[in-house]
């Protein structure tokens, strides 16, 4: 480790280092790559196992029961737009073959338990077809509930919501969507990739997770730049500066740079059909301008993109973006453990931290903090006061994670990077000596990154683990 070289420096040798090793990962130019046509909505199955029984006695649904959750299932269907379930009923085993052949391998399914050793009775099939799947069970509906974490023990995708919260239908359908939409996903890079090893392997973030990494040429990217109409640029430029609380350091010049990146790198995810972005080499843009405003408007828009090619953190965004409709605040973590608070600061970040379709946070434009003061970037003010979820996907198999509240909002930055929260945390001192202890690197930014998302999400995970045979690591 150098001893005195500033943190931009340090963080520039681990660039190299990626640089180094990405030259045994297999990519794909964007540029060669065959347009595609997804479907609009991905395929879930919906299997009602069993039948109803009285509704004055017995271990079973009744038919009210099983009218309600239709009609909420037809809601959530409705809602969220991008799904379509597909429904069947079994009774047994040569039902549910059949149910399994008119859906399709692989897809996920939703099994709600009518009566008493029903799902048992006919699940056989679904779990030699290694299918996902959520067991819904309300009180009473039977005693099925306590097989499904024992098939899950025992290597299977399962995991159970034992409820009578109808709305937790939305939730189930919610998780079990992640698992064809990671597979519709494509991720454009500007290399290298940064992070743990087998997520900077476009063969096995495509084995495992299905989703294909294209690479970016910069020269290709330089020419839609320089092809932006200054008409565009100064637009995007308005935007920000008439949504600006207040401008500090930048410049028009720096405003009109960062105008131009972003809109450049949105009509490159247009143009790929991209759900997902990485810059391997962010910190070398300032000449072109910084991709940090771009990258805020890409998050709002439901596009995650990640910061210093971090494939990590960039999976980490997707997966809940799929879950939640919740744009990601990636950033770096330091620690007061006077105050028992962990920080979150980077650069960017997006305006819309409560949805896609929420409100946009109050911020500044700054000049980024690492280049002195130079560029055009946004400090973002979020709320005091909200419960986050603090995690990161790492090694393509294991979500790192733990839950806090924000306390403090700087109302103008000074040390670190721009856009901060200070959230209190269950243990800092705990924390901060076990930070990330399960990675097998000594790469600073790999252990530095996480990802802030709005709301509680600590059991959304596990649930989202044992659908996908994730490891959960609860840090502090």
């Amino acid at each position: 480790m150098c001893e005195h070289c500033t943190r931009r420096e340090f963080l520039g040798t681990g660039v190299l280092s990626a640089l180094a090793a990405s030259a045994s990962w297999s990519y794909t130019w964007a540029s060669e790559a065959t347009p595609v046509q997804r479907p609009e909505k991905v395929k879930i199955g919906v299997l009602w196992s069993g039948s109803p029984g009285p509704a004055d006695r017995g271990w079973n649904t009744d038919p009210p029961h099983v009218e309600q959750m239709q009609t909420v299932l037809k809601e959530v269907e409705q809602k969220l737009g991008n799904v379509e379930l597909v429904y069947g009923k079994s009774e047994n085993a040569e039902q549910t073959k059949s149910f399994l052949a008119a859906i399709g391998e692989g897809t996920p399914i939703l099994a709600i338990n009518l009566s008493c050793f029903a799902l048992t009775r006919l699940v056989g099939p679904i779990l030699e077809a290694r299918h996902p799947m959520i067991v819904f069970s309300l009180p009473a509906s039977g005693h099925d509930w306590m097989y499904p974490h024992r098939w899950q023990r025992g290597g299977h995708r399962v995991t159970l919501f034992a409820t009578s919260d109808l709305a937790e239908l939305e939730h189930a359908v919610r998780l079990l969507r992640v698992i064809p939409l990671l597979k519709q996903t494509r991720i454009l890079l500007f290399p290298p990739a940064r992070g743990t090893a087998p997520a900077c392997s476009p063969e096995l973030i495509k084995e495992r997770l299905g989703a294909e990494v294209l690479a970016v040429e910069q020269s290709a990217f330089d020419e839609m730049m320089a092809a932006v109409e200054e008409d565009a640029v100064r637009e995007e430029a308005q935007k920000w500066i008439k949504g600006a609380k207040q401008i500090i350091e930048p410049t028009e010049e720096d405003i009109a740079k960062a105008a131009r990146v972003s809109v450049a790198l949105n009509r490159l995810m247009d143009k790929y059909q991209a759900q997902g972005l990485a810059v391997g080499t962010c910190m070398g843009w300032l000449p072109r301008g910084f991709p940090c405003l771009g990258f805020a408007r890409l998050r709002d828009r439901g596009l995650p993109a990640a910061c210093e090619g971090d494939m990590d953190s960039l999976l980490t965004m997707l997966i809940f973006r799929y879950a939640f409709d919740k744009p990601g605040f990636q950033g770096n973590a330091t620690f007061d453990t006077s105050r028992n608070v962990l920080w979150t600061a980077h650069c960017t970040g997006p305006l819309k931290l409560d949805s896609i379709d929420g409100p946009e946070h109050p911020y500044l434009l700054r000049g980024h903090s690492e280049v002195g003061g130079s560029g055009c970037v946004p400090e973002v003010q979020y709320r005091v006061g909200e419960v986050i979820t603090r995690t990161k996907f790492v090694n393509l198999d294991t979500l790192l994670i733990s839950t806090a509240k924000i306390v403090e909002v700087p109302e103008k930055s000074v040390h670190g990077c721009r856009t901060q929260l200070v959230s209190e945390v269950r243990d800092a001192a705990k924390m901060v000596a076990n930070w990330s202890s399960a990675l097998q690197t000594e790469d600073a930014m790999t252990l530095l990154h996480r990802v802030v998302f709005y709301g509680d999400h600590l059991q959304s995970a596990y649930h989202l683990a044992r659908l996908m045979g994730w490891n959960v690591i609860e840090e502090g």
